[in-house]
C-alpha cells in the first residue's frame, strides 16, 4: 500500500498521466526532466562548499560535482552517478538529493554526468562509469582526505550503471569500501511480480522505462549481456559489499531484491532496505514528503559501518 503522504501525487500521476516519451524530443523531455526536479527539490540541504569540476577520462571529459559537508568527517567519498532511465537528468536535477545526502551521511560526494542516449547509446555509460571509478580511486586525495576510503553510489539507472562497474572492476584493488544501489533498473526484460502490480500510475510507467532501454540499447540486441542485465552476471565473487535500496511500491523492487540475492549468493556482504509504501525516486520527493526521507538515516548507519569496518 502506498504511504498516505504519496497519494496525492499517485492519484495526480494516474489523472494526468506523463506523455508517452516517444511523443516528445530528447530536448524537450530533458527540460521537462529538469522542471520536474525543480519543483519537488523544495529548500536545499545546506552544505560547506560545492564545486563544479571535469573528470579528465581517456577521450572524453565528464562534468562533476564534489559537495563537502559542514561536518565532514573526511573517512569517505561517494562517487554518485544520477538516475533518469539512462536518457535524462544530470547534475542539476540531483542536486538537491546529493546535497541531502551528504550532510546526513557527512561524507564528500563526488556526482558524475555520464553520456546519455540516444546521443551516447551502450555501453557509453558503463565505459563512464568504470572509468570514472578508476580515475578518482587512483586520485582520491584530490576529492578528500588521502586516507578517506570510496563508496560507489546510484540511483535507478545509475545504479545500474553501480553495479556494472562495481562488477567489471572487482579485483582491481580499488579500495572500494560499498556499493550502494538505490531502486536500480537490472535489464529490459521486465517481467516480475512488482511489474505486474505496480507498473503502471506509481510514479514510474513500465512501457517509459522499455523505450527508455530502446534508445539506450540502440541495435545491441544482447539482453544476456551482464553488462545490460546485472542480474546475468555469472560470478561476482569479490564483488564491494553492498547496501541495495529498494521501495515496496516501486515495480522495480523484485529486481532489487533478485541482486541482494545474488550478491549473497557469491558470499557478498549485503544488506537489503526495504522503504515501506514509498514508490520510485521518493529519495528526490523527500522535501515535499518529509517520510520518504527517513530511510536516509538508516542508510547513512549502514555506509559508515561499511567504511569501519574496510578501514580494519
Amino acid at each position: 500500500m502506498v504511504h498516505p503522504a504519496l497519494e496525492p501525487f499517485v492519484r495526480s500521476a494516474r489523472e494526468q498521466p506523463a506523455p508517452h516519451p516517444s511523443s516528445q524530443g530528447i530536448v524537450e523531455r530533458r527540460s521537462a526532466y529538469r522542471r520536474l526536479s525543480e519543483g519537488i527539490r523544495g529548500d536545499v540541504e545546506q552544505v560547506e562548499s560545492v564545486t563544479d569540476l571535469e573528470l579528465a577520462l581517456e577521450g572524453r571529459t565528464l562534468r562533476a560535482r564534489l559537495y563537502v559537508p559542514i561536518e565532514d568527517e573526511g573517512k569517505a567519498l561517494v562517487l554518485y552517478f544520477h538516475g533518469g532511465g539512462f536518457v535524462v537528468g544530470d547534475l542539476e536535477t540531483h542536486d538537491a538529493l546529493c546535497r541531502r545526502l551528504s550532510a546526513d551521511t557527512r561524507m564528500r560526494f563526488l556526482a558524475v554526468e555520464y553520456r546519455l542516449a540516444p546521443e551516447h547509446q551502450f555501453p557509453a555509460g558503463v565505459d563512464d562509469a568504470v572509468d570514472a571509478i578508476r580515475h578518482v580511486a587512483a586520485r582520491v586525495g584530490e576529492f578528500d582526505d588521502p586516507g578517506a576510503k570510496l563508496i560507489v553510489m546510484g540511483d535507478s539507472a545509475g545504479a545500474t550503471l553501480a553495479t556494472v562497474a562495481c562488477a567489471l572492476t572487482r579485483g582491481e584493488n580499488l579500495a572500494i569500501a560499498a556499493q550502494v544501489v538505490i531502486y536500480p533498473t537490472l535489464g529490459p526484460e521486465l517481467f516480475t511480480d512488482s511489474v505486474h502490480e505496480y507498473g503502471v500510475g506509481h510514479m514510474l510507467d513500465i512501457d517509459h522505462l522499455r523505450y527508455n532501454y530502446g534508445l539506450y540499447l540502440g541495435e545491441w540486441s544482447d539482453h544476456t549481456d551482464p553488462r545490460v542485465s546485472p542480474l546475468m552476471f555469472a560470478d561476482l565473487t569479490g564483488a564491494p559489499a553492498a547496501i541495495v535500496v529498494v521501495a515496496q511500491c516501486d515495480p522495480l523492487r523484485d529486481e532489487g531484491v533478485a541482486y541482494a540475492g545474488l550478491l549473497e549468493h557469491f558470499a557478498v556482504p549485503v544488506e537489503l532496505l526495504e522503504a515501506e509504501g514509498m514508490v520510485h525516486g521518493f529519495l528526490r520527493m523527500g522535501n515535499l514528503v518529509p517520510e520518504a526521507m527517513e530511510i536516509v538515516d538508516d542508510l547513512a548507519a549502514h555506509m559508515h559501518r561499511y567504511v569501519e569496518n574496510a578501514s580494519q
